[in-house]
């Protein structure tokens, strides 16, 4: 059991340290991978620091892994994005869509994207109740 806590000691220390030198060398953004590495290092710390009675690690590492946590939960989300559609590809007037792109829009958008007009049709007969067929 002892070798256990050994192992977590040192897999605690390469997870802070590569994780510091990640950042300090450009490799990675002081994010959420970061934040996790310097957690579960600390996690690791406490473990070992508790096994070896070595109590000022385990408080620091206490207040680290704390950092840490408060990090991670300040950088989730406020609420769950909700399913955004992409930009429309843009139809443009005389091409002819034969890649079904616009019916594609219009179910993810509930309409059809603005395509400038083209010129006045002449005027449909009148129907036999008096409505006009639309252009």
């Amino acid at each position: 059991m002892e070798l256990l806590w050994e192992i977590a000691g040192w897999a605690g220390a390469a997870a802070i340290l590569s994780a510091y030198l990640a950042v300090s060398m450009g490799w990675l953004k002081a994010g959420k991978g970061f934040q996790t590495a310097n957690l579960v290092g600390a996690v690791a710390f406490i473990i070992n620091g508790t096994f070896h009675g070595a109590w000022p690690s385990v408080v620091t590492n206490v207040a680290w892994f704390l950092i840490s946590a408060v990090a991670l939960i300040r950088m989730r989300p406020e609420s769950i994005p909700t399913a955004v559609a992409a930009d429309p590809q843009v139809q443009f007037p005389g091409v002819p869509d034969t890649t079904g792109q616009m019916a594609v829009v219009e179910v993810l958008t509930g309409s059809m994207p603005v395509v400038p007009s083209l010129p006045a049709m002449p005027a449909m007969p009148a129907m036999a109740d008096g409505q006009r067929l639309a252009h």
